[in-house]
């Protein structure tokens, strides 16, 4: 039977025939990328992949209005792994790089493992159980414990063990900290101040606050210190460290109001020394790799180290198994060198064959956010002053759509703005000189992203 792909609003000549596509795939001169995933971190990789001379097309899926000026966009369900296959055939692609967390933790890499057409299709990021170092927090705790990985000390609680977890939060400095072990879109972390408030809301999760993913809840010890995101590339042997970054979680200045999916970045982060990293590597990611190895893991992608700095000893508070946003809008303007490339010897198992540089400058970025974000607000606001922007900023899409010929708003955080400086004095200055340039209704930004970092460079 003749098998064929086709999209809405194509013709049958306009479709794919599937048959000998795996010949096409492997005698490809130039690869062809596809990106999943529609936010900021999707608009920023897919840049810094096209900018490669290897690469002869990026293809975002489902992309932004950001995203279709450096590639084209492929309006699918990127939950839906046959979907996905179906655009990995259609369009002949020899590398796929994973941006959200879910997919992975849904198993897209053992799908692609599985499928006869696709298991030679290189792919960017763990399979299924490596992914629980993100999907389950209980998971990457114990994991943690077993390779001697400096962290919180913890409790996991059930409703089988409540008045266990009860208990255990007795024993606890305040501020208590409740992290649902699964997956909760950013939302499932509470820090509370008062012990009962703390035992009120454990058993709000346990009962469904955050659905499936506080069936388990962990209850953590509060670290002191500053936090920063570190950033690491492996094959399950190697390992890369990208450009660190330290984001801004609060929705107000001076980390004031609720907690966001991150209102900036800046990299890189002045307190993070040759001593630190050196640390980091010695404590957390050589033994993160042995373990992953030991559990015979395979781990082909980025390992995301949310680090709190105590006195000069980092200590994980989670691990996530993606790149961070909006990290990684400021991270991808740092790599002076071919990132599609070492993608490509990343999924191969041969990264210490991979050209890899560092740009010194200092980026800012600052996300612009829509009214109300992120509690409610509205969408498809009309956004104006995007071609004024200066080409010395980065402007990554995180959520827009287009509506006709207008660029519109569709989520709540919209645009990141990033800029290069010298310091992030300098870069400061360039950021917000033109984040003011962008307009849409009810736009909210924070105005003091890297301030407090100033002070290690005075």
């Amino acid at each position: 039977m003749e098998r064929i792909i086709m999209y809405p609003g194509e013709t049958k000549e306009d479709a794919v025939d599937l048959k000998d596509i795996q010949s096409q795939l492997i005698t490809a001169v130039n690869w062809n990328v596809l990106v999943l995933g529609s936010g900021g971190r999707e608009h920023a990789l897919a840049w810094k992949i096209a900018q490669s001379e290897k690469v002869s097309k990026v293809y975002i899926a489902p992309g932004n209005a950001g995203t279709a000026s450096v590639g084209q966009n492929v309006v699918i369900n990127i939950a839906d792994f046959q979907a996905v296959k179906d655009v990995v055939l259609k369009y002949y692609i020899n590398l796929v790089v994973v941006g959200p967390e879910q997919p992975l933790v849904d198993g897209i890499v053992d799908f692609f493992k599985a499928d006869e057409d696709l298991r030679d299709v290189k792919i960017i990021g763990p399979d299924r159980v490596g992914a629980q170092l993100e999907g389950s927090k209980a998971f990457a705790k114990k994991f943690m414990e077993r390779y001697g990985i400096p962290t919180a000390k913890c409790f996991t609680v059930t409703s089988s063990n409540l008045d266990e977890g009860l208990n255990y939060l007795t024993t606890l400095e305040p501020p208590y900290v409740l992290k649902a072990d699964g997956l909760a879109a950013g939302k499932g972390v509470l820090i509370l101040d008062a012990i009962a408030d703390a035992q009120n809301e454990l058993k709000e999760m346990l009962s469904g606050k955050f659905g499936a993913a506080s069936a388990k809840v962990v209850i953590e010890q509060f670290l002191k210190g500053i936090e920063v995101s570190m950033f690491v590339l492996t094959d399950g042997e190697n390992y890369v460290i990208l450009p660190e970054a330290k984001d801004y979680k609060r929705i107000g200045d001076g980390d004031t109001g609720l907690n966001t999916g991150g209102m900036g970045a800046v990299s890189p982060v002045p307190f993070v020394t040759p001593d630190f990293v050196k640390k980091v590597e010695d404590r957390i990611i050589k033994p993160t790799i042995e373990g992953l190895k030991k559990e015979k893991i395979d781990y082909k992608g980025f390992i995301f180290l949310g680090l709190m700095n105590c006195g000069g000893d980092p200590y994980v508070i989670e691990y996530n198994v993606r790149m961070g946003d909006p990290e990684t809008e400021g991270v991808m303007t740092r790599i002076d060198s071919d990132f599609a490339e070492l993608l490509d010897k990343c999924a191969q198992g041969k990264l210490k064959e991979a050209h890899y540089k560092v740009n010194p400058d200092t980026s800012v970025t600052v996300m612009l956010v829509s009214g109300g974000y992120p509690e409610a607000y509205k969408k498809g606001m009309k956004i104006t002053g995007l071609e004024d922007v200066c080409p010395c900023c980065i402007v990554a899409h995180a959520g827009t759509k287009l509506d006709g010929n207008d660029v519109v708003t569709s989520g709540g955080r919209v645009i990141a703005v990033t800029a290069h400086g010298k310091n992030i004095e300098e870069a400061r200055e360039k950021a917000y000189n033109n984040a003011k340039k962008i307009v849409f209704e009810g736009k909210n930004y924070r105005h003091d992203i890297g301030l407090d970092l100033m002070k290690y460079n005075a």
